[in-house]
């Protein structure tokens, strides 16, 4: 097998491809051939140690993959080999094999691609637990999305727009907002790189004029830093704000603002809901899988790289160049 290897703590530049032995199933694995895997903003942080889980080194990145299962492992029952399933992984993607729980695979629908099956779970389990579980999105509400054009904000889009809502995309140039209104977004914000205290006022002036002035009821914030207080002051009353990530910073929300709206701040932690409510779970997957099926989502992949390539497409996560999803492929 070949893997991409995690050797030093570093950028996209310290990973190395290394030719390593096959592994063989334990109680309770299943041997996976990794045919696509996804990748996320998660795995340009966990190489540099920046990520809440830390494996021990040599490691591979990846969270996210899709494939065939090669072999089982004692114990194992529901699985045949040849199943075609997908898995969240945590970190060890970006190989050719792989074991993992069997607890952990989910098969998935006959007329899903190994590519759409990989750049799956992650984003759209991410936005539906979000716009469904947090946010309880209402047919006829307006929803902003900070980050639009990134993987969780393109799904948040989808979906929105699959539940009945208005979408106001917010993106940080014309290209990523020209790819949003191609799928679905009804309007679209370009916010400067940078935010002063009067670009946050303009910000938050545009916002409000673009949800017809009553404010947005809903904000999906997979942004942070300074653009998290103009969104806030942009909401209507009673409105949630979902807070996703930070790779523009953890921002600092003056709350008295939450207190005159009547609006509250809502965390995401989609990973940890998964084992805390998987019932929940296994709910939203089948809903998933419905829309998929019913083409109402898909996957918005931009860029495929081979194995070698992943330095590359972490290179385009980190930079933000991203839009949609990048897929390793692996046949």
């Amino acid at each position: 097998m070949e893997a991409m290897l995690s050797v030093a703590v570093g950028g996209p530049e310290t990973l190395e491809l290394t030719k390593m032995a096959d592994p063989t199933p334990g109680k309770g694995e299943l041997l996976i051939r990794v045919r696509a895997a996804g990748v996320n903003f998660p795995d340009t942080l966990i190489i540099r140690d920046l990520y809440q889980m830390k494996p021990p080194r040599p490691f591979a990145p990846g969270g996210e993959i899709a494939g065939e299962v090669l072999a089982i492992g004692e114990g194992v029952s529901g699985f045949t080999e040849g199943d075609r399933i997908l898995a969240l992984t945590g970190h060890g993607g970006f190989v050719t094999h792989l074991n993992i729980k069997a607890s952990a695979a989910v098969k998935i629908p006959d007329e899903m691609t190994f590519e759409d099956a990989a750049c799956f779970i992650f984003t759209y389990g991410t936005s539906h637990h979000a716009l469904k579980d947090r946010a309880q999105i209402q047919p006829g509400e307006t929803l902003l999305i900070l980050g639009a054009a990134g993987g969780v904000g393109a799904a948040a889009i989808e979906l929105a727009k699959a539940a009945g809502a208005k979408v106001i995309a917010a993106v940080s140039s014309d290209e990523k907002a020209e790819f949003c209104r191609q799928i679905g977004a009804d309007e679209t914000i370009v916010y400067p790189r940078e935010l002063d205290r009067d670009a946050q006022r303009a910000l938050s002036a545009e916002i409000k004029k673009l949800s017809g002035g009553q404010g947005v009821d809903v904000v999906y914030d997979a942004v942070g830093g300074d653009y998290a207080e103009p969104a806030l002051r942009a909401m209507a009353w009673k409105g949630r704000f979902l807070v996703v990530g930070f790779p523009a910073g953890i921002p600092k929300i003056p709350l008295n603002l939450t207190l005159l709206k009547g609006s509250q701040i809502v965390g995401v932690f989609w990973g940890a809901s998964v084992f805390q409510e998987p019932k929940g779970h296994a709910e939203n997957m089948a809903d998933l899988f419905r829309l998929y099926a019913e083409g109402k989502i898909k996957p918005q992949i931009s860029a495929r790289f081979p194995l070698v390539g992943v330095p590359q497409a972490l290179e385009m996560m980190q930079d933000r160049k991203v839009m949609g999803k990048v897929v390793i492929t692996l046949d």
